[in-house]
């Protein structure tokens, strides 16, 4: 899957440089952050015995949520496949902007949420889309942007992110959802 998005992010930038819709100068900070993808998983990769931990408090769960925004959200719909698949768990992923759609409905104390919301253009609106999940006391895990101060309060489990691009978020953020279906 992480390959997939890679081979996409370049697929992506060759057209859009033929297109002329990304400059050269873009196509090379792309490049640039794509090199700094393996260093980004290592780190990532870290936090194995903290997923670990997390998954074993979790495995008895019947269901769990897994939410995201943008390309976040196509991570959340992988991030429950996973689940679904390695673990039998059943799992669903939602775009977060859809929560009071029906979604919200599916929370309880007993119903894991896993929100996907690292510091990008739609922060401030998964951020309220969580709190509508803490105040159903909702069991939250939240994968966050490093450093990020404001989730800690409101969600039960954090797994921190590294910092990078907001077109590598989606590739990085695979990694521990991988991680937590896996233990």
């Amino acid at each position: 899957f992480t390959t997939q998005l890679v081979a996409l992010a370049l697929l992506t930038c060759c057209i859009g440089v033929r297109k002329k819709t990304i400059s050269k100068q873009k196509e090379k900070a792309i490049v640039q952050g794509l090199k700094r993808l393996p260093g980004l998983i290592n780190e990532t990769l870290l936090q194995e015995e903290q997923i670990k931990e997390l998954a074993i408090r979790f495995k008895d769960k019947n269901s769990a949520l897994f939410l995201g925004r943008g390309t976040m959200h196509a991570i959340a719909m992988e991030g429950a496949l996973k689940l679904k698949e390695i673990s039998y768990i059943h799992a669903e992923g939602y775009p977060a902007a859809e929560m009071k759609h029906g979604p919200i409905a599916l929370v309880d104390q007993l119903t894991p949420s896993v929100f996907l919301i690292p510091k990008d253009a739609v922060y401030e609106k998964v951020l309220l889309n969580l709190e509508e999940t803490k105040a159903r006391k909702g069991p939250i895990i939240a994968l966050v942007s490093e450093g990020d101060d404001r989730v800690q309060h409101l969600a039960d489990e954090i797994i921190e992110l590294p910092e990078c691009p907001d077109f590598l978020n989606p590739i990085v953020a695979s990694i521990p959802l991988q991680l937590l279906a896996y233990h």
